[in-house]
C-alpha cells in the first residue's frame, strides 16, 4: 500500500485539529522567514506557522512528486512542548499532538 494516502489523511486530520485548537488562522510569513537555517524556522515564525506553511506544504509537495519521504520525522515532541508552554487547553493539546504523532509515524515508517 502506498504511504501517500494514509499521509494525506493524516495531514488533513492535523489541519482539522489545528483549526479546532484555533491554531490555523494566521498571516503568511514573509518570504525571508522561509530562508531560516534554524530547526522549525524558530527564529522567523511561530511553530504553528511552520507546521502550516512549511511542514504540511513540504510533505504535500513530496507526495505530489511521488518522492521519497524524509528518513526520520520527529515533530511531535516540539509541538507538545510548544502547546504546553502556550497553555493551550489540554484537550486541544492532545488532539494536535496525536495528529502530529500520526504524521511522524507514517513518514518515518515509509523511509
Amino acid at each position: 500500500m502506498s504511504t501517500y494516502q494514509p499521509l494525506q489523511t493524516a495531514l488533513l486530520e492535523l489541519e482539522a485539529s489545528m483549526k479546532a485548537a484555533d491554531l490555523w488562522r494566521m498571516p503568511t510569513p514573509d518570504a525571508e522567514a522561509f530562508a531560516s537555517q534554524q530547526p522549525f524556522c524558530i527564529d522567523t515564525m511561530s511553530l504553528p506557522q511552520w507546521i502550516r506553511f512549511v511542514f504540511i506544504t513540504r510533505l504535500n509537495a513530496l507526495m505530489d512528486a511521488r518522492a521519497a519521504m524524509p528518513a526520520k520525522c520527529e515533530v511531535a515532541p516540539a509541538v507538545a512542548a510548544y502547546l504546553q508552554q502556550e497553555k493551550t487547553p489540554a484537550h486541544h493539546q492532545l488532539l494536535v499532538v496525536r495528529a502530529v504523532e500520526k504524521v511522524d509515524q507514517i513518514v518515518t515508517e515509509s523511509a
